[in-house]
């Protein structure tokens, strides 16, 4: 504690509601509540770092705090489960905060740190990290920075690199790295340097199917669309059958469903004789999605051949 520190007087009173209504940082949090669907645990483990960096704030200010915390995150989770959108909130967060004096967001993969031959590698990561000064460096699919088998791979050289940067610049640059649960277990437990760095470990659940149901609702709004109540129970039915698939990406294989119903709605109402009504194209009707390979390979419902 600093001599300043030691005189303060300790029934000296904060008031955390108005620090936090100053900072904005309330805003962003409720943004996060609205914007996405389910994710609770995610928007809570969200909000009490913001709290803990909230204090901190203030017990810096007061001199009862001489050094940096440590930010640096893990986010874990299959695909399309809203890690990219969450980290630009956190990148908001810090910079309200007066963690990240720019707040903005890089976002990478293995391609735009490592060289394909020597020399490659060091430019190429030390121009990532130029560029994510001041702000969050996202980097999804981590693990692909690390491929033992490959004894001529150049990754473990951008891996040094970003362990001396995340460990000598922690106060200009928060990294957050990304993917599945299980794939950035084996490569914290290859790279310790990378575990010793990381203060906070975010999991990202899957979407049920209602959530799922839930987020196809607001894709559509957010593009002018709707269900027809024939669309909605098919496409109730199609999110259980894509999840027993492989390779099923949460909202993100949502999101490919409607551009592909979108694709068919329009060449079915191009097939349609005389005017259409603004409300026919508004409505993804049920034969949009019974269309799918989905549905139709399962055999789960009839007449749903293209």
């Amino acid at each position: 504690m600093s001599a300043a520190a030691a005189t303060l007087d300790p029934a000296i009173t904060i008031d955390l509601r108005h620090e936090l209504a100053e900072t904005r940082v309330g805003e962003v949090l409720d943004e996060l509540d609205h914007t996405l669907v389910g994710l609770a645990p995610v928007k809570l483990r969200i909000r009490q770092v913001a709290a803990l960096l909230l204090v901190d704030r203030v017990r810096t200010r007061l001199g009862l705090v001489n050094s940096a915390p440590t930010l640096h995150m893990s986010f874990t989770g299959n695909p399309g489960t809203g890690k990219t959108t969450v980290a630009l909130r956190m990148a908001d967060i810090l910079h309200r905060l007066g963690y990240a004096r720019r707040g903005h967001l890089v976002s990478v993969t293995r391609d735009d740190l490592v060289g394909q031959y020597i020399g490659h590698t060091a430019p190429k990561t030390k121009e990532i990290l130029k560029k994510a000064m001041g702000g969050v460096l996202f980097i999804d699919e981590a693990y692909y920075l690390y491929r033992p088998e490959n004894e001529r791979d150049y990754g473990q050289e951008a891996i040094e690199i970003l362990l001396q940067v995340m460990e000598t610049q922690r106060e200009d640059l928060v990294v957050i790295l990304a993917g599945y649960a299980s794939r950035m277990e084996t490569f914290f437990t290859s790279n310790p340097g990378f575990r010793s760095r990381i203060a906070h470990h975010i999991d990202f659940p899957d979407y049920q199917d209602g959530e799922l149901f839930a987020i196809a609702l607001r894709m559509l709004d957010a593009q002018g669309y709707r269900f027809s109540p024939a669309a909605e129970e098919v496409f109730r039915t199609y999110i259980a059958a894509r999840r027993a698939q492989p390779h099923f990406a949460n909202a993100r294989s949502i999101r490919n469903a409607l551009d592909r119903a979108r694709l068919r709605q329009a060449n079915r109402l191009f097939a349609t004789p005389g005017a259409l009504t603004v409300g026919e194209l508004m409505t993804i009707d049920g034969p949009d999605i019974l269309a799918s390979r989905v549905l139709t390979d399962a055999g789960r419902l009839n007449g749903s051949q293209p």
